[in-house]
C-alpha cells in the first residue's frame, strides 16, 4: 500500500489521506501510524480517499476504526489484541457517525465490505470531493 497525503480548506482545515493498493495484516498498522503523525501535526479532520484502494481486508476496518479513535483524541486497540479487537468494534459505544473522519469513493468491493461490518453507518460516506470537504465543520 501507498499512502498520499493532501490538505484542502473548507469551513476548517482539511487533511486528505488517499490509500493506494491494498490494505490488509501487511500494511494496517502503517496506516494507523500515519494518521497518528498527522494528528500529532496538527490534523483535527481527515478524509480517507478510497478510491485506489483495490481491497480491504478485516485488518483495514480495524485501521479505520483506530483512526477514528485517534482523530477524537482516544487510543486505538492495540494491534495485539487480534480477533477479539476486531470484534469489539461493534461493541464499542460510540459508535456514532464520525465527525473528524469521513470517506471518500470506496470501490464496490470496499463499500461491501464497509457496509457488511457496519462500518458504513459508522462512517459519513462520499462520493464527491467537494461535498466530503465542506462536510466537516
Amino acid at each position: 500500500m501507498h499512502m498520499t497525503v493532501d490538505q484542502a480548506q473548507g469551513q476548517v482545515p482539511v487533511t486528505i489521506l488517499q490509500l493506494h493498493g491494498s490494505l490488509d495484516a501487511s500494511n494496517y498498522e502503517q496506516a494507523i501510524a500515519r494518521a497518528r503523525e498527522l494528528y500529532a501535526a496538527g490534523t483535527r479532520h481527515l478524509l480517507i480517499d478510497l478510491s485506489d484502494l483495490s481491497f480491504m481486508g478485516s485488518s483495514g476496518v480495524v485501521a479505520l476504526h483506530s483512526i477514528a479513535l485517534l482523530l477524537r483524541g482516544e487510543e486505538p486497540l492495540d494491534p495485539e489484541t487480534g480477533w477479539r479487537g476486531f470484534h469489539d468494534i461493534d461493541r464499542d459505544p460510540s459508535l456514532e457517525p464520525q465527525r473528524y473522519v469521513k470517506l471518500l469513493n470506496p470501490q464496490p468491493k470496499i463499500d461491501r465490505t464497509l457496509e457488511l461490518v457496519g462500518m458504513n453507518e459508522f462512517f459519513e460516506i462520499y462520493t464527491d470531493i467537494q461535498a466530503a470537504i465542506a462536510s466537516f465543520v
